[in-house]
């Protein structure tokens, strides 16, 4: 692989050893994670159809280490663009490999939201947490239209799901916080605030980039991919650029996404950890 155009004068690649780094921390954390607190826990025991708390680890792997790759070789789908040439930047490659990790992601949140419903005894928290994996199986499918066809339709719907599913999540938050004390009921309002963020950034940045990349595209009368060749297309064709023009728009979310995001999943499995340590939280 070329590294040549790796130096302190080119902000994207500045940008890619920042999201090296944040990777590099991330797996550290998450294997501290797993040492001291999951040990007993095998992946032979893991099934990724059970949503239960021992599982919580195995789904933060699958996030962790997903975005470690994806970090390493980033790449925007639809565009084709990518900073290595080689079969590792195929987009058939990272979008598969982001699929599973997004719903492992979502898992994790499922199972933390329907936790902390039955220990505070929340009905409707629970039916709460029975919608938060859904939307983003559906975002998914979005997700795949639009890197086949490389229409942006799809990633504005998939972005829209995602809003909602943390829209949802946060409602729940905000139901169940009343039901602690402490720190805990801290960092459940702290978790609300990162997610109407969260909301907000994907409304009026996100969802509004993929907007006006479909209606751009509409305009000039795009022709977009059909199936058979879309899939060809995405399997063999990746353009090497290291063009910040290129890069622009596609570095806020990427940075957040695979550093901060990735901290939350591991901090997702310190929550159904201890049971007893939990109740001392709990309001009588």
């Amino acid at each position: 692989m070329d590294l040549s155009w790796i130096g302190l004068s080119n902000p994207v690649a500045l940008w890619w050893i920042f999201l090296v780094f944040a990777s590099l921390v991330n797996i550290i954390a998450w294997s501290w994670t797993k040492f001291y607190l999951f040990r007993d826990y095998s992946f032979s025991q893991f099934s990724f159809f059970k949503l239960t708390p021992k599982n919580m680890i195995w789904f933060s792997s699958f996030y962790v280490f997903g975005c470690a790759y994806r970090s390493i070789f980033p790449k925007a789908d639809v565009q084709r663009i990518c900073l290595f040439d080689s079969w590792l930047s195929s987009v058939f490659l990272g979008r598969s490999v982001a699929t599973i990790a997004e719903i492992a992601f979502v898992a994790q949140w499922a199972i933390v939201i329907k936790f902390l419903s039955i220990h505070t005894q929340n009905k409707n928290v629970r039916i709460i947490s029975q919608y938060i994996i859904p939307p983003i199986i559906v975002a998914e499918l979005f997700s795949w239209y639009a890197v086949i066809s490389t229409n942006y339709f799809g990633n504005m719907i998939e972005e829209s799901l995602w809003t909602l599913t943390y829209s949802i999540i946060a409602i729940a938050l905000v139901l169940l916080h009343k039901h602690f004390m402490g720190a805990f009921r801290h960092a459940i309002k702290i978790a609300i605030f990162c997610s109407l963020v969260y909301v907000s950034f994907m409304i009026f940045v996100d969802v509004a980039m993929y907007h006006e990349r479909w209606v751009q595209d509409s305009l000039s009368q795009k022709v977009y991919f059909n199936f058979i060749d879309g899939i060809k297309d995405l399997n063999t064709r990746w353009i090497v650029t290291y063009d910040i023009k290129d890069w622009r728009l596609e570095i806020p979310w990427m940075s957040l996404y695979f550093s901060f995001a990735v901290l939350v999943s591991i901090l997702l499995c310190y929550v159904p950890l201890n049971s007893d340590g939990l109740k001392k939280h709990l309001k009588i």
